[in-house]
């Protein structure tokens, strides 16, 4: 993880991020009320957009009130198959409610789980109490197999992200030296070459002139 903007964590990470925003920076936001959860899928190639509250990238999202309650809350992020779920209990009722629910998402194997957080103007005391991970054993077939470990970057099915691009690597000095002497070195070769089928084509000319 490396800092930035995003919550706490770098803009343009790869993975999913599931947000907890409890101030709405959007001046003409009318049908949401804060605190609100989202979800975001990035393949390396999106900025999460502060000012409009995340909306052009999530994927689906939910109001959770979380703010000065006197018991604790949940979250739950459930990943099966490439079916994300995500629910709440925030009632103190230990009833849990959907918050977003999205098939056709695919991550990667082998990435790490983490938080983290961003203080604002308006400054706000949350506590991560813990953190409890599952691994959930599901049936695949071999074909559901193949397609999982096939995965190499974040996606969602349906929803087009940009592709990222890989900036090129600078050449070294040595390698922009190689470079530059092969190409004397062949460009004299054809010279050499050139001046000798030129003498060759010249001598045909002159015997078949005598």
């Amino acid at each position: 993880m490396q800092p930035g903007p995003v919550f706490g964590n770098m803009d343009k990470f790869v993975g999913l991020g599931v947000f907890v925003d409890t101030y709405p920076n959007e001046e003409k936001q009318h049908e949401r009320v804060f605190p609100y959860i989202s979800a975001m899928v990035n393949n390396g190639s999106l900025s999460y957009d502060h000012e409009r509250d995340g909306r052009p990238t999530e994927l689906g999202g939910c109001t959770a009130i979380v703010r000065n309650i006197r018991y604790d809350t949940f979250l739950v992020i459930r990943y099966v198959k490439r079916h994300l779920t995500i629910m709440m209990d925030i009632d103190g009722k230990h009833e849990w409610r959907d918050c977003i629910e999205m098939p056709g998402v695919r991550l990667p194997r082998g990435y790490y789980f983490g938080t983290s957080s961003i203080t604002g103007d308006l400054s706000d005391n949350h506590d991560v109490i813990s953190l409890k991970l599952f691994e959930l054993t599901g049936v695949r077939t071999p074909e559901e197999e193949k397609l999982h470990r096939d995965v190499f970057l974040p996606s969602v099915d349906n929803l087009k992200l940009p592709e990222m691009t890989v900036p090129p690597t600078p050449l070294s000095g040595l390698a922009l030296f190689l470079i530059v002497f092969f190409s004397l070195v062949f460009s004299v070769f054809a010279i050499v070459i050139g001046i000798i089928l030129y003498n060759k084509w010249q001598d045909q000319s002159r015997k078949r002139f005598y």
